[in-house]
């Protein structure tokens, strides 16, 4: 069943096919983590955001959420929260006796594939249109949900997806489909209901129809591994702080201490007053600015963490969000104003703005080195 995820109708169309049609299994477009936090309205509860800063995931929850706003918004024009047909496929199948299988790669390995698929430059683009996006208020009503659901109308979104950013919806769809269509095979049961989203429908469907040909298996290990960063950039990453440090002992020979300590003096208030003054901008607490200013230095040098991590690890330990304002992060997130009211979006917002602050330092703080050695 190919459905629309902020569709009433859907909701409606799924609960009737399970009931008509009573299968030995439903499958379900969605894997657990997803899952749970749809199902589960406490979930925000139980988030251990220091956990999330710790493993540099704060980026990708960002964008998560940036992506469940924009849906959310769709569905409280229509009436209907996303994925609403979603949990009424599996509260129907619960009703009747019927097991679920949860289909779906894991969110945070999509999420992160789909990152790195994507060049540096393309993700400016990306980024920007997404927030464009968040911020846009557009009419939308269930026949222009049924159009989309149509699947001319449906092929040329895709198509436009993979003229623009081919890497994206190779991940984000083709990737999905394989993997959909693979876990639906080994579903158990004679009799399965799949309920996935519209745009998934044409590849699942080829690829099924391609596993039947040749009755093996796909192997999907490689499907839920997160690729490495691109040695090119690792290089980059390690030859900034190598250059530097080495421009400034050159100078030490050349031009005596003195010179050296004068560009070092330079890189540290080129890299700290900037970050710096993005927590102020962000409204930080003021262990956070000072935060600011004496890790942008240091984290300038290595590629293993950036000066947003540690500014928004501090902010979060002098400003944790409230248990409301994590319930309310989905509406909030839509008004500017709200980023500096609401204590995550507030994190988010020293994350950026410091992380901003750290490149503009590093970009002007090697300049400087780079014209006093040569």
């Amino acid at each position: 069943m190919g459905t629309a995820h902020v569709s009433r109708e859907s909701a409606e169309l799924v609960r009737r096919v399970i009931e008509t049609e009573r299968p030995d299994r439903v499958c379900i477009e969605l894997d657990p983590q997803r899952y749970k936090a749809l199902s589960e309205e406490q979930r925000f509860e139980e988030l251990d955001l220091r956990e999330v800063i710790r493993e540099r995931q704060l980026a990708t929850l960002m964008l998560n959420l940036v992506l469940a706003s924009y849906q959310r918004q769709l569905g409280l024009k229509l009436g209907v929260m996303p994925g609403t047909e979603l949990l009424e496929a599996a509260r129907a199948a619960e009703e009747f006796g019927i097991p679920i299988a949860l289909c779906d790669r894991d969110v945070r390995v999509t999420l992160q594939r789909a990152w790195r698929s994507v060049p540096w430059w393309r993700k400016l683009v990306l980024l920007s249109g997404l927030f464009a996006t968040l911020f846009e208020r557009q009419e939308v009503t269930e026949e222009d949900l049924r159009k989309l659901r149509e699947e001319d109308v449906l092929s040329r979104l895709m198509q436009e997806l993979g003229d623009t950013f081919p890497g994206l919806k190779r991940v984000l769809i083709d990737e999905r489909d394989t993997y959909l269509a693979e876990r639906i095979l080994r579903a158990e049961g004679d009799r399965l209901v799949a309920v996935v989203g519209a745009g998934h429908v044409a590849g699942i469907r080829a690829a099924l129809e391609s596993a039947g040909a040749t009755a093996e298996e796909t192997d999907l290990e490689p499907l839920e591994e997160i690729p490495p960063a691109s040695p090119v950039w690792k290089a980059v990453g390690w030859g900034i702080p190598v250059a530097i440090v080495s421009a400034l002992i050159a100078i030490g020979i050349r031009q005596g201490a003195g010179a050296a300590g004068e560009n070092l003096v330079f890189w540290i208030l080129a890299n700290g007053v900037p970050s710096a003054i993005g927590a102020i901008l962000a409204l930080a607490h003021p262990a956070t600015t000072l935060a600011a200013f004496a890790a942008a230095p240091v984290t300038s040098l290595t590629p293993v963490i950036g000066a947003g991590y540690v500014t928004a690890f501090v902010q979060t330990y002098y400003r944790p969000p409230l248990v409301r304002e994590l319930r309310e992060i989905s509406s909030e997130i839509q008004r500017p104003i709200n980023w500096w009211r609401n204590r995550l979006l507030r994190i988010f917002l020293v994350f950026l703005l410091t992380t901003l602050g750290s490149l503009l330092g590093t970009w002007a703080g090697g300049a400087r080195i780079a014209a006093s050695l040569f």
